[in-house]
């Protein structure tokens, strides 16, 4: 069980199979030549459903994706889908707890769940011959979890502990959480995914049983099947199994504050004495897949992978081979999310150099990009390893398996999963170009991780630089 932020949207190409009776075909865009032959489909009581063939082992991947995650946390109650994720391990009233754990050891598989801002997901991998205990098990945890006071009280205790050993006792994730609030003024992304410490205390039986008996429904859900088998006998097995739970009406809402347009640069300090290297990070508020115009987004992912994508990057050979004033530096976009979403910049410094000095040297890289372009030979590169990188992912069918969950969790479609290739290949140098513009100061927040000048210093501090947009 773990957290997780969602990744770049899904470059894979899909095409619509036939479906049973009884099920409602979803529009899909043709494969292109070697591509996954994708099939979609949607039973009566609203469950969508995914199924990618990929006959290499006998082997699947079984997932169920549920649209919400900690951003859909009540006011208040900051990790509870996090924290219901654990608890879904806890038994039915036909399955007692670890029951389902011990069945895929057996079959010499795999499991586990996670929880994301916009997510929630459980999935195994075993042999092909499992489908269909994966199915049961997973489709009894969706109508029939059972909680008890004595079940949820130390598994409560169990989240804390993860807390402090995961979060609170690093302060490069205390820094994190931070920069992530100053950059979220309003907006539930900027709540940390596992919760604030003194609302998980509080959270109990009632607001578990709540939280499930809104989200976890057939219709707010996805099944995604992966690995050595025929869409035909996918679909009919699911509507079998799945196809008696009963529908819960429309989908929830995701109800969210839209986030108000930055005005100021923030910068978030943090002092430990546990800092042992000096770390420089940066966080841009930019637009989604999800939220961007026409083109924008991708012009974003291929900006993040000539800025920041290893050792040919921008920053990297500006930063860390030319200027020799870090030893590690890079940037990313994380575009797969429902509403406006982050673009990061990194950099380490070398020996002498300050973080301020490293942030400024992020800045002019930046400004050169936006002054001046980028080359059409780095373009081309940059563009065909994002077009490789996602067709040699194609070789691992969980890969694939969570590529279509989480974009299809945040709203995105088989055609837009499809045409991501072409997309990318039509982003321009001018295009680029006018992408460094999300990359403004005022958009963003800074945060510096600094050792500590003396024994059992800490601290954490923000500041912020107003300035006219």
């Amino acid at each position: 069980m773990s957290q997780g932020q969602s990744g770049v949207a899904s470059p894979v190409h899909g095409s619509l199979g036939s479906a049973p009776a009884g099920l409602t075909p979803s529009a899909a865009t043709p494969s292109k030549a070697g591509g996954p032959n994708i099939s979609q489909a949607r039973l009566a009581n609203g469950l969508d459903i995914v199924v990618i063939p990929d006959h290499r082992a006998p082997v699947i991947t079984h997932m169920v994706w549920y649209r919400n995650g900690s951003a859909d946390d009540p006011l208040g109650k900051s990790g509870i889908a996090h924290f219901l994720e654990h608890l879904m391990f806890k038994g039915t009233r036909n399955h007692k707890q670890g029951e389902f754990s011990e069945l895929i050891a057996d079959f010499g598989g795999q499991e586990n769940a996670f929880t994301s801002n916009d997510y929630t997901a459980y999935f195994q991998r075993v042999a092909r011959e499992h489908l269909r205990v994966c199915m049961e098990y997973e489709a009894d945890r969706m109508k029939n979890l059972v909680l008890s006071d004595e079940v949820v009280a130390p598994e409560r205790e169990v989240v804390m502990e993860e807390r402090r050993m995961r979060t609170d006792s690093d302060p490069s994730d205390l820094l994190n959480e931070a920069v992530q609030a100053a950059l979220y003024t309003h907006h539930p992304y900027g709540k940390p995914i596992i919760g604030w410490s003194h609302e998980i205390e509080s959270l109990d039986r009632q607001d578990a049983l709540a939280y499930y008996d809104r989200f976890y429904t057939p219709e707010n859900a996805i099944l995604v099947v992966a690995g050595d088998v025929e869409a035909d006998e996918v679909l009919a097995l699911a509507t079998e199994v799945y196809g008696g739970i009963a529908t819960h009406g429309a989908p929830p809402r995701r109800s969210r504050p839209r986030e108000p347009e930055p005005r100021a640069h923030r910068v978030v300090k943090m002092v430990d004495e546990k800092v042992e290297q000096p770390t420089h990070q940066g966080v841009f508020l930019v637009p989604s897949y999800k939220t961007a115009a026409p083109g924008e987004a991708e012009a974003l992912e291929v900006l993040g992978h000539l800025l920041g994508a290893g050792p040919t990057s921008l920053l990297f050979k500006t930063l860390v081979v030319k200027d020799k004033v870090a030893v590690a530096a890079g940037a990313y976009y994380q575009g797969t999310a429902v509403d406006q979403t982050r673009f990061y910049v990194y950099g380490i410094p070398a020996p002498g150099i300050s973080l301020e000095d490293i942030d400024a040297a992020i800045d002019a890289v930046v400004a050169k990009v936006s002054a001046e372009g980028v080359s059409e030979a780095d373009l081309n590169r940059a563009k065909t390893r994002l077009v490789a990188e996602a067709t040699y992912a194609q070789d691992n069918q969980s890969t694939l398996a969570r590529w279509y969950g989480s974009s299809l969790s945040v709203g995105l479609t088989l055609e837009d999963i499809a045409q991501w290739p072409s997309r990318i290949e039509a982003v321009s140098a001018e295009d680029v170009k006018k992408a460094t513009r999300w990359l403004a100061k005022h958009r963003g927040v800074t945060g510096f991780l600094l050792p500590a000048e003396r024994s059992g210093e800490h601290s954490l501090a923000v500041e912020t630089e107003a300035e006219t947009v």
